[in-house]
């Protein structure tokens, strides 16, 4: 039955921080909770996993309403909270243990973890001594040591550096095919749009943009076209009336208004024998869109 918020609002004083938005994960997967900064994505988060008391609706969890002792979730908060002065295992340890599980059991899941995000070495050092990076794979560890059935990641890539990012990404990768749910809210949209497969937008509290992403770009037409190429075409671009917004090295990002004029310049290009590397007409990215609705 998975996860259901139907109508939830709440306010603090005057200012209601959401407003009425209702979504559900009926099945394992990643469903993207996106807005921008103050837009309500973090309150929607505690009220889901019931560290802050909704002010009206309904979440339940497999048909119950939710309460900590009834969802088994990992939450990846987007204000990290590691000890500074004491070494990664003995936290980890201690949040494990927090989370239920016996200490032969957490050492094995620990291990493991750590194994997978390249942090072994680091094992006996203190928090304060690691990289920013490395700190935030420990915090991620203590969401899903305890095998998590729902699992919150707000802002998991906030701040790593491309290498960290690949590993961090394998390992949702791998909580992806282990069957979880899992609740990703991020402003990098390109990581958004590989993960997510429905998606949930807010804009001061409420909701601007929900459903299955796909079904949502296919709603739009195309926009763009990417060109690479092993020559300076510019020129022939322009000849026919279209408008580059980004070039470099022979590269170009056009806009179009319709398709047709997409295969109007690639023929003039192929008349021209013009040797293209890649030629590609595309419809409005997430982030594109997110941009329309929430750019104001």
């Amino acid at each position: 039955m998975g996860l259901l918020i139907k109508n939830v609002s709440k306010s603090y004083g005057d200012k209601k921080v959401v407003d009425n938005i209702s979504f559900s994960m009926d099945k394992p997967g990643v469903f993207g909770l996106l807005g921008t900064n103050g837009a309500g994505k973090t309150t929607t988060i505690r009220m889901l996993l019931g560290i802050l008391k909704k002010d009206s609706g309904e979440i339940t969890w497999n048909g119950r309403e939710v309460e900590r002792k009834h969802v088994n979730f990992g939450y990846l908060p987007e204000e990290r909270g590691l000890y500074p002065k004491v070494d990664i295992i003995t936290q980890l340890l201690y949040f494990a243990k927090l989370k239920g599980m016996k200490e032969p059991e957490a050492r094995k899941a620990i291990s493991y973890w750590m194994k997978k995000l390249e942090l072994e070495e680091y094992t006996g050092m203190t928090a304060e001594k690691l990289s920013k990076g490395n700190q935030q794979k420990v915090q991620f560890i203590t969401a899903v040591v305890h095998n998590p059935e729902l699992v919150v990641l707000d802002e998991p890539f906030s701040g790593l550096d491309p290498v960290n990012t690949e590993i961090l990404r394998n390992a949702i990768v791998e909580l992806v095919q282990d069957g979880k749910y899992i609740i990703f809210s991020a402003h990098q949209m390109s990581v958004v749009e590989e993960f997510c497969k429905d998606i949930l937008i807010l804009n001061r509290g409420k909701t601007v943009l929900q459903g299955n992403l796909k079904q949502i770009k296919d709603t739009y037409n195309a926009n763009k076209i990417y060109l690479s190429t092993n020559q300076d075409v510019k020129e022939d671009i322009e000849s026919i009336n279209l408008k580059i917004l980004w070039e470099k090295d022979n590269e170009y990002e056009i806009e179009i208004q319709e398709e047709k004029q997409g295969y109007a310049l690639f023929e003039l290009l192929a008349q021209k024998q013009v040797e293209v590397n890649k030629f590609e007409i595309m419809k409005p990215s997430l982030h594109d869109i997110f941009i329309e609705k929430v750019g104001e």
